[in-house]
Protein backbone atom coordinates (compact mmCIF):
# COMPACT_ATOMS: atom_id res chain seq x y z
CA UNK A 1 0.00 0.00 0.00
CA UNK A 2 1.42 3.37 -1.02
CA UNK A 3 0.21 6.85 -0.13
CA UNK A 4 0.88 9.97 -2.18
CA UNK A 5 0.66 13.51 -0.85
CA UNK A 6 -0.68 15.84 -3.53
CA UNK A 7 -0.03 19.60 -3.45
CA UNK A 8 -1.78 21.50 -6.28
CA UNK A 9 -0.15 24.86 -7.09
CA UNK A 10 -1.33 27.17 -9.85
CA UNK A 11 0.49 30.30 -10.91
CA UNK A 12 -2.36 32.81 -10.89
CA UNK A 13 -3.91 33.92 -7.63
CA UNK A 14 -6.70 36.45 -7.77
CA UNK A 15 -6.67 37.62 -4.16
CA UNK A 16 -3.01 37.11 -3.14
CA UNK A 17 -0.89 37.54 -6.29
CA UNK A 18 2.15 35.26 -6.59
CA UNK A 19 1.46 33.68 -3.21
CA UNK A 20 2.99 30.26 -3.86
CA UNK A 21 6.50 31.66 -4.44
CA UNK A 22 6.11 34.66 -2.14
CA UNK A 23 8.37 34.69 0.90
CA UNK A 24 6.76 33.82 4.21
CA UNK A 25 8.88 33.92 7.36
CA UNK A 26 12.06 33.72 5.32
CA UNK A 27 11.25 31.15 2.64
CA UNK A 28 8.79 30.67 -0.23
CA UNK A 29 5.29 29.83 0.94
CA UNK A 30 5.23 26.41 -0.76
CA UNK A 31 8.29 25.28 1.22
CA UNK A 32 6.31 25.05 4.45
CA UNK A 33 3.74 22.50 3.29
CA UNK A 34 6.24 20.59 1.14
CA UNK A 35 8.58 20.12 4.10
CA UNK A 36 5.60 19.07 6.21
CA UNK A 37 4.51 16.38 3.77
CA UNK A 38 8.04 15.07 3.27
CA UNK A 39 8.38 14.69 7.04
CA UNK A 40 4.98 13.09 7.69
CA UNK A 41 4.94 9.40 8.62
CA UNK A 42 2.76 7.42 6.24
CA UNK A 43 3.47 9.55 3.16
CA UNK A 44 5.50 7.62 0.58
CA UNK A 45 5.75 10.22 -2.19
CA UNK A 46 5.02 13.92 -2.59
CA UNK A 47 3.58 15.21 -5.87
CA UNK A 48 3.17 18.85 -6.91
CA UNK A 49 0.58 19.44 -9.62
CA UNK A 50 1.09 22.77 -11.38
CA UNK A 51 0.30 24.80 -14.49
CA UNK A 52 3.51 26.84 -14.15
CA UNK A 53 7.04 26.18 -15.40
CA UNK A 54 8.34 28.65 -12.81
CA UNK A 55 6.71 26.77 -9.94
CA UNK A 56 7.90 23.43 -11.33
CA UNK A 57 11.50 24.74 -11.50
CA UNK A 58 11.32 26.16 -7.98
CA UNK A 59 10.09 22.82 -6.64
CA UNK A 60 12.75 20.81 -8.49
CA UNK A 61 15.52 23.16 -7.34
CA UNK A 62 14.52 22.99 -3.67
CA UNK A 63 13.03 19.48 -3.39
CA UNK A 64 14.55 17.06 -5.93
CA UNK A 65 12.66 14.10 -4.47
CA UNK A 66 9.26 15.70 -5.15
CA UNK A 67 7.53 14.65 -8.39
CA UNK A 68 6.01 17.23 -10.74
CA UNK A 69 2.68 16.59 -12.43
CA UNK A 70 2.01 19.01 -15.29
CA UNK A 71 -1.58 20.18 -15.29
CA UNK A 72 -3.23 19.81 -18.73
CA UNK A 73 -4.31 23.04 -20.44
CA UNK A 74 -8.00 22.18 -20.18
CA UNK A 75 -7.63 22.35 -16.38
CA UNK A 76 -5.92 25.75 -16.35
CA UNK A 77 -7.69 28.76 -14.89
CA UNK A 78 -9.34 29.95 -11.70
CA UNK A 79 -12.73 28.30 -12.22
CA UNK A 80 -11.63 24.65 -12.40
CA UNK A 81 -12.99 22.62 -9.44
CA UNK A 82 -10.29 21.00 -7.33
CA UNK A 83 -11.91 17.56 -7.65
CA UNK A 84 -11.16 17.63 -11.40
CA UNK A 85 -7.48 18.34 -10.72
CA UNK A 86 -7.23 15.59 -8.10
CA UNK A 87 -8.97 13.12 -10.43
CA UNK A 88 -6.59 14.01 -13.26
CA UNK A 89 -3.58 13.25 -11.06
CA UNK A 90 -5.19 10.03 -9.80
CA UNK A 91 -5.40 8.78 -13.39
CA UNK A 92 -1.64 9.16 -13.82
CA UNK A 93 -0.34 7.57 -10.64
CA UNK A 94 -0.53 4.09 -9.13
CA UNK A 95 -0.67 4.90 -5.41
CA UNK A 96 -3.43 3.33 -3.34
CA UNK A 97 -4.43 6.47 -1.45
CA UNK A 98 -4.08 10.22 -1.97
CA UNK A 99 -3.63 12.86 0.73
CA UNK A 100 -4.46 16.22 -0.80
CA UNK A 101 -3.43 19.47 0.83
CA UNK A 102 -2.60 23.03 -0.30
CA UNK A 103 0.50 25.21 -0.37
CA UNK A 104 -1.66 27.74 1.47
CA UNK A 105 -1.59 25.66 4.68
CA UNK A 106 1.85 26.66 6.03
CA UNK A 107 1.14 25.90 9.70
CA UNK A 108 0.10 22.28 9.17
CA UNK A 109 2.41 19.97 11.14
CA UNK A 110 3.80 16.58 10.05
CA UNK A 111 2.47 14.91 13.20
CA UNK A 112 -1.04 16.14 12.39
CA UNK A 113 -0.83 14.70 8.88
CA UNK A 114 0.42 11.40 10.30
CA UNK A 115 -2.42 11.32 12.85
CA UNK A 116 -4.96 11.97 10.10
CA UNK A 117 -3.55 9.15 7.97
CA UNK A 118 -3.71 6.75 10.93
CA UNK A 119 -7.31 7.75 11.70
CA UNK A 120 -8.25 7.27 8.05
CA UNK A 121 -6.62 3.85 7.77
CA UNK A 122 -8.12 2.64 11.04
CA UNK A 123 -11.75 3.59 10.38
CA UNK A 124 -14.22 1.03 9.07
CA UNK A 125 -17.21 3.38 9.19
CA UNK A 126 -15.98 6.01 6.71
CA UNK A 127 -14.75 5.96 3.13
CA UNK A 128 -12.54 9.08 3.20
CA UNK A 129 -11.34 11.90 5.48
CA UNK A 130 -11.77 15.67 5.57
CA UNK A 131 -10.08 18.03 8.03
CA UNK A 132 -12.32 20.47 9.87
CA UNK A 133 -12.19 23.19 12.51
CA UNK A 134 -14.55 23.22 15.46
CA UNK A 135 -16.84 26.25 15.78
CA UNK A 136 -18.89 27.10 18.87
CA UNK A 137 -20.94 30.16 18.01
CA UNK A 138 -24.59 31.14 17.69
CA UNK A 139 -25.37 30.65 14.00
CA UNK A 140 -28.40 31.94 12.07
CA UNK A 141 -29.88 31.60 8.60
CA UNK A 142 -30.29 34.84 6.61
CA UNK A 143 -33.95 35.09 7.63
CA UNK A 144 -33.03 35.09 11.34
CA UNK A 145 -33.82 31.46 12.13
CA UNK A 146 -31.32 29.91 14.56
CA UNK A 147 -29.24 27.03 13.16
CA UNK A 148 -27.58 25.41 16.14
CA UNK A 149 -29.15 26.85 19.30
CA UNK A 150 -32.34 27.91 21.04
CA UNK A 151 -32.30 31.72 21.56
CA UNK A 152 -34.61 31.35 24.54
CA UNK A 153 -31.99 29.33 26.43
CA UNK A 154 -29.00 31.58 25.72
CA UNK A 155 -26.37 29.01 26.54
CA UNK A 156 -22.78 30.18 26.82
CA UNK A 157 -21.04 29.72 23.47
CA UNK A 158 -18.54 27.32 25.07
CA UNK A 159 -21.46 25.12 26.10
CA UNK A 160 -22.96 24.90 22.60
CA UNK A 161 -22.58 21.66 20.69
CA UNK A 162 -19.74 22.21 18.22
CA UNK A 163 -20.36 22.52 14.50
CA UNK A 164 -17.52 21.94 12.07
CA UNK A 165 -16.10 24.05 9.25
CA UNK A 166 -14.22 22.51 6.33
CA UNK A 167 -10.75 24.08 6.60
CA UNK A 168 -9.17 22.92 3.29
CA UNK A 169 -6.09 21.50 4.99
CA UNK A 170 -6.41 17.75 4.37
CA UNK A 171 -8.46 15.38 2.24
CA UNK A 172 -7.70 11.66 2.13
CA UNK A 173 -9.35 9.05 -0.07
CA UNK A 174 -8.55 5.84 -1.94
CA UNK A 175 -7.38 6.46 -5.48
CA UNK A 176 -10.03 4.00 -6.68
CA UNK A 177 -12.80 6.02 -5.01
CA UNK A 178 -11.51 9.27 -6.53
CA UNK A 179 -11.56 7.74 -9.99
CA UNK A 180 -15.01 6.26 -9.48
CA UNK A 181 -16.66 9.38 -8.05
CA UNK A 182 -14.40 11.95 -9.74
CA UNK A 183 -14.30 13.66 -6.38
CA UNK A 184 -11.67 13.94 -3.67
CA UNK A 185 -14.14 12.69 -1.02
CA UNK A 186 -16.52 9.80 -0.66
CA UNK A 187 -20.13 9.84 0.50
CA UNK A 188 -19.25 9.38 4.18
CA UNK A 189 -16.03 11.18 5.13
CA UNK A 190 -14.49 11.05 8.59
CA UNK A 191 -14.27 14.56 10.08
CA UNK A 192 -10.77 15.17 11.44
CA UNK A 193 -10.54 18.28 13.67
CA UNK A 194 -7.47 20.51 13.49
CA UNK A 195 -6.87 23.42 15.88
CA UNK A 196 -7.58 26.86 14.46
CA UNK A 197 -4.03 28.14 14.91
CA UNK A 198 -2.73 25.25 12.79
CA UNK A 199 -5.50 25.18 10.19
CA UNK A 200 -4.96 28.62 8.66
CA UNK A 201 -5.76 28.59 4.95
CA UNK A 202 -4.53 31.57 2.94
CA UNK A 203 -7.32 32.97 0.79
CA UNK A 204 -6.75 36.68 1.31
CA UNK A 205 -3.93 39.08 2.16
CA UNK A 206 -5.01 39.17 5.82
CA UNK A 207 -4.68 35.37 6.00
CA UNK A 208 -1.11 35.65 4.71
CA UNK A 209 -0.22 38.16 7.42
CA UNK A 210 -1.88 36.08 10.12
CA UNK A 211 -0.06 32.92 9.04
CA UNK A 212 3.29 34.71 8.99
CA UNK A 213 2.63 36.11 12.47
CA UNK A 214 1.70 32.67 13.83
CA UNK A 215 4.77 31.09 12.26
CA UNK A 216 6.86 33.69 14.08
CA UNK A 217 5.23 32.75 17.37
CA UNK A 218 5.87 29.04 16.80
CA UNK A 219 9.55 29.69 16.19
CA UNK A 220 10.04 31.50 19.52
Amino acid sequence: MRIAALIPMKWHSERVPGKNLRLMAGKPLFHWITECMLAADGVDDVIVDTDSDDIAKAVRDSFPSVSIHSRPVLLHGDMVPMHEIVTDVARDIQHDHIVQTHSTNPLLRPETVSAAIRAYLETDAHDSLMSVTSLQARLFFADGRPINHDPSELLRTQDLEPVYVENSNLYIAPRSLILERQNRLGANPLLFPIARDEAVDIDEELDFKMAEFLLGLHRV
